[in-house]
């Protein structure tokens, strides 16, 4: 095992907590925007540390990494997602890595939890584009989308591919959150329809695999029985030739 593979299971756990928060700070002044000025006054931070804690796994990473320069061009969305959004405007790339993060623990058990991996992957997907599309258009005079209520509905709708029409986002930003949920809908349907299949086709082959070994199992079986019985008979002078095997009748005298 690498360093870096070392460092991403060891940053694991923590990252993925970090993630969370990240969330949590996130959601709430958007959620619930009339929340005590206290709590609203403790999200910014909250966000902020938990980005520098992203820029830090990256850090380090790239710190262990044997070639810096092919890891930089391996990990360039990474490094992008972190850059851009200290710009207002583009903060909701922020939650690209935090799915990107949450789904580091689940990708490499994909087969042995599909129903888990897919859930939390719907509910990721519409959580956080019901909170980005709620923040970027709730201030627009012509917004359809107003708070987080009608945010989820449009995430819903949008993502299960019926687009009823009575929340749509007006804003470029609301667009642009737009298709990345349909983009990662998709991508998410085609992961679950190609691992049902993998897993049918090798339930498939795994049947006809067990009922191969057992025919060549029973043929191994018969032939042993056959030349035993060629052995016997043979010792008492039995042409082996005219011996009935299995039902099959012995070759006729001939006349």
């Amino acid at each position: 095992m690498s360093s870096v593979e070392r460092w991403e299971r060891r940053a694991e756990t923590p990252l993925t907590v970090a993630a969370l928060v990240f969330l949590a700070a996130y959601a709430v002044p958007i959620a619930w925007p009339g929340a005590p000025e206290s709590l609203l006054r403790v999200c910014e931070p909250l966000v902020t540390v938990t980005w520098i804690l992203f820029g830090v796994d990256y850090a380090g990473r790239l710190a262990l990494s044997a070639d810096r320069p092919a890891f930089v061009r391996a990990h360039l969305l990474d490094l992008v997602l972190l850059v851009l959004p200290v710009l207002r405007p583009l903060r909701l790339l922020r939650l690209v890595t935090v799915l990107s993060v949450l789904n580091r623990t689940g990708a490499g058990t994909l087969r042995g939890r599909v129903v888990t991996y897919v859930g939390g992957g719907v509910a990721l997907l519409v959580l956080t584009g019901a909170l980005a599309v709620t923040e970027a258009e709730r201030t627009d005079p012509d917004a359809t989308i107003t708070h987080v209520g009608d945010g989820l509905w449009w995430a819903l709708t949008t993502m299960t591919t019926v687009g009823y029409g009575d929340r749509y986002p007006v804003t470029t930003t609301g667009r642009f959150v737009a298709v990345a949920l349909m983009i990662g809908g998709v991508a998410l349907v085609g992961v679950v329809t190609a691992t049902i299949a993998s897993w049918l086709v090798e339930r498939v082959a795994a049947d006809n695999e067990q009922e191969q070994t057992a025919t060549r199992a029973q043929v191994a079986e018969l032939a042993d029985e056959v030349r035993a019985l060629r052995a016997l008979l043979g010792e008492r002078g039995v042409p082996t030739e005219d011996v009935p095997v299995r039902g099959v009748p012995a070759r006729a005298p001939a006349d």
